[in-house]
C-alpha cells in the first residue's frame, strides 16, 4: 500500500488545523481517508494513544495524557472529584484513576486506558459550575473549585472526608472559591449541612 507524500503532507496539516489528537471519527470527517490513516500509523507519522485515538508523532510528549485520552474518547465526561481538585491545584492526594462524572443515561465508557472512577450526576448537578480549561490542546470540562468541594463532601464516604475538608481550606485559604460559592453548589449537592460546621470554623479562625 503507497500514500503519496502530498496526500501526508495534507493529512499532517489537518492533524495540526483539529488536533494535536483526532479519534478516527474526527480524522474521516476532516478529509483524511482511513488508508492514509493506517499508513500514517505505519510509517511512523502518527502514534496510537487507545483505539481510535492518534496524536502526530512529532508533537511531543503530553503534560497529562491520561486526562486528553478519556476527554477526546468520552466527550460527555465532566472531571469531578479528585481529578478535578488536581486540576485546580486543591488536593496533595494523587489520582490514581479519572474521575469524570456522566449523565444518568449515559452508558459505561469502554476504555482500556487510563483506569476510571464514574459518578453518575444529573440535573443542576451535572450542568451547574462547568469550566473550560487546555490541556495539551484539547478543550477540558472540568467543574469549578467551589463546585467540586461540594461533590467531594457530597461523595465523603467514597474518597474520604479529610480530602474534602483539605479542599474546602485550600479553596478559601488560595481564594479560589468563596463562602457564598461554596454555599450555593452544597445546596445543589444537599451537603449544605454537612460543609456547614466546617464552614462555620474557617470563617472564624
Amino acid at each position: 500500500m503507497y500514500v503519496s507524500d502530498q496526500k501526508i503532507e495534507e493529512a499532517i496539516k489537518l492533524f495540526r488545523e483539529h488536533g494535536p489528537l483526532l479519534r478516527t471519527s474526527e480524522a474521516l470527517e476532516s478529509g483524511i481517508h482511513s488508508r492514509t490513516l493506517y499508513y500514517m500509523l505505519v510509517e511512523g507519522h502518527i502514534t496510537k494513544l487507545e483505539r481510535g485515538l492518534y496524536k502526530l508523532a512529532d508533537e511531543g510528549t503530553l503534560s497529562n495524557p491520561s486526562l486528553t485520552i478519556v476527554v477526546k474518547k468520552v466527550p460527555k465526561a465532566r472531571i469531578c472529584l479528585i481529578s478535578a481538585l488536581d486540576i485546580h491545584e486543591l488536593t496533595t492526594a494523587i489520582p490514581h484513576h479519572v474521575y469524570i462524572a456522566l449523565p444518568r443515561t449515559s452508558r459505561d465508557p469502554k476504555l482500556n486506558y487510563p483506569p476510571l472512577q464514574i459518578y453518575r450526576f444529573s440535573g443542576p448537578s451535572l450542568t451547574e459550575g462547568i469550566e473550560t480549561h487546555e490541556v495539551d490542546g484539547v478543550e477540558v470540562q472540568v467543574y469549578n473549585p467551589a463546585k467540586t468541594i461540594a461533590d467531594c463532601f457530597k461523595f465523603r464516604n467514597q474518597i474520604g472526608l479529610d480530602i474534602a475538608i483539605e479542599a474546602l481550606k485550600d479553596g478559601i485559604r488560595q481564594k479560589k472559591a468563596s463562602f457564598m460559592e461554596i454555599e450555593k453548589f452544597a445546596r445543589i449537592c444537599r451537603v449544605q449541612n454537612v460543609i456547614r460546621p466546617y464552614a462555620e470554623t474557617l470563617a472564624h479562625s
